[in-house]
């Protein structure tokens, strides 16, 4: 009997559907695992299973989870060390750049003077992002200095760590929506547009969801992206650019609640599909 640890936060439909398919597999028993019940000892493998599946919302839970987990000779999927390069956007886009991929510019500064210096060179408009965050939260588009000074001045009062780090990209005309990929292993298996009227199209803000076609070109980035991220479960969001695609942001714990029926493709079945060849290895 496969035991598989299902590391959850709160179940989302997501969730759902991916208990669904464990349960429906013949040889699997699912532990679920809450990453906000209990404490851990690091000294001792939480629980006896053979693979842990990480579908934590919160980043930090499921990295520190995940970790302690994997130094006990566990396999996660997706791996710690894949959370990390996909979930701060600094590592994400340096592995990009190393690659030779193409992505957004990107200039980072740690004082609200080099902040504004990083826009200025960028040139407006200008996007500032948290290096940890989700869902479209905290983005800010600067459409000139006197925006640029307030959104700074904001991000600096909030505090904490992650405030002081100014991670700011270069703004791409989009007609009207992105591409967010399904990767799995290495290999694409689907795509949407993600449309909307603001300039933030993440479905979680609104975006509407529709079949993109998994061209030769799109197949080709994706390959290439996960390969320089070291593949496993991914969602790559792409950017229609004036210079062709782009590389934008790589995400380790996909949402698909509005892709399964747009793009015809049993996402969860293939994720449960590429756990459990993980973990039989």
């Amino acid at each position: 009997m496969l035991r598989i640890g299902f590391l959850y936060t709160r179940m989302r439909v997501e969730e759902k559907y991916l208990l669904d398919e464990l349960k429906g597999r013949q040889g699997v028993e699912v532990v679920p695992i809450n990453d906000g019940d209990g404490y851990f000892d690091i000294t001792r493998l939480p629980v006896e299973v053979d693979v842990l599946f990480e579908r934590s919302v919160s980043y930090s839970r499921g990295l520190y989870i995940s970790r302690m987990f994997a130094a006990h000779g566990v396999k996660v999927v997706n791996p710690p060390e894949l959370a990390e390069r996909c979930g701060d956007k600094y590592v994400t886009s340096q592995l990009l750049v190393n690659a030779g991929l193409p992505t957004p510019r990107v200039l980072m500064a740690f004082t609200e003077e080099a902040a504004l210096a990083a826009c200025e060179e960028l040139g407006y408009p200008c996007v500032l992002k948290p290096v940890v965050g989700s869902w479209g939260r905290l983005l800010a588009k600067a459409d000139d200095r006197a925006a640029a000074e307030a959104f700074i001045e904001h991000k600096a009062t909030l505090g904490g760590v992650n405030h002081q780090i100014f991670y700011i990209q270069e703004y791409v005309q989009k007609p009207g929506r992105d591409i967010r990929a399904f990767v799995i292993g290495e290999e694409p298996i689907g795509a949407i547009y993600r449309s909307s009227e603001n300039w933030i199209t993440n479905t979680a803000r609104g975006g509407v969801a529709s079949n993109c076609p998994v061209t030769p070109e799109i197949a080709d980035l994706c390959r290439r992206t996960a390969r320089a991220l070291g593949g496993g479960l991914l969602a790559i969001d792409l950017f229609e650019g004036q210079g062709g695609l782009s590389v934008n942001e790589v995400n380790h714990t996909m949402e698909f609640r509005n892709s399964i029926a747009t793009t015809g493709v049993n996402i969860p079945g293939l994720m449960v599909d590429y756990v459990i060849a993980q973990a039989r290895g």
